[in-house]
């Protein structure tokens, strides 16, 4: 099953340039293991809130906002997409997660949208 594992943390986190460079090589350890036991589907960081925009539209009118929807203690940093036999697996990876020492790690189920053809389209939890 995929699992999408969201990583929340503070972006201004005050942490020493020796701090960030040994969460970045724990990352990498991180990411190594993944690969090695076959889960990692895909990952990526993102870049600061402040490169965001939010869109809604309303009355038919397409509306911007800069920054992210809510404003919270925690941003959203980046994800990893990982394919675990199950949630157990997904929870066991995600307490790995460096950030997750000082922020948050979301784990939700990917859905897969499959189609027999153009017209219908089933939706199912991942395997």
């Amino acid at each position: 099953m995929k699992y999408i594992l969201l990583i929340y943390g503070e972006e201004n986190n005050n942490m020493s340039e020796a701090d960030q460079m040994a969460e970045l090589q724990a990352y990498n350890v991180f990411t190594d293991e993944v690969v090695r036991r076959g889960l990692l589907v895909s990952a990526d960081a993102l870049h600061p809130i402040n490169t965001a925009t939010t869109v809604r539209v309303r009355d038919g009118k397409t509306l911007t906002t800069d920054g992210p929807f809510a404003e919270t203690k925690e941003q959203l940093g980046g994800y990893y997409v990982l394919d675990c036999r199950d949630l157990d697996e997904a929870i066991e990876m995600a307490a790995k997660i460096p950030s997750v020492l000082h922020g948050s790690v979301e784990i939700r189920p990917l859905m897969i949208f499959e189609s027999s053809d153009e017209n219908a389209m089933d939706t199912t939890t991942a395997s």
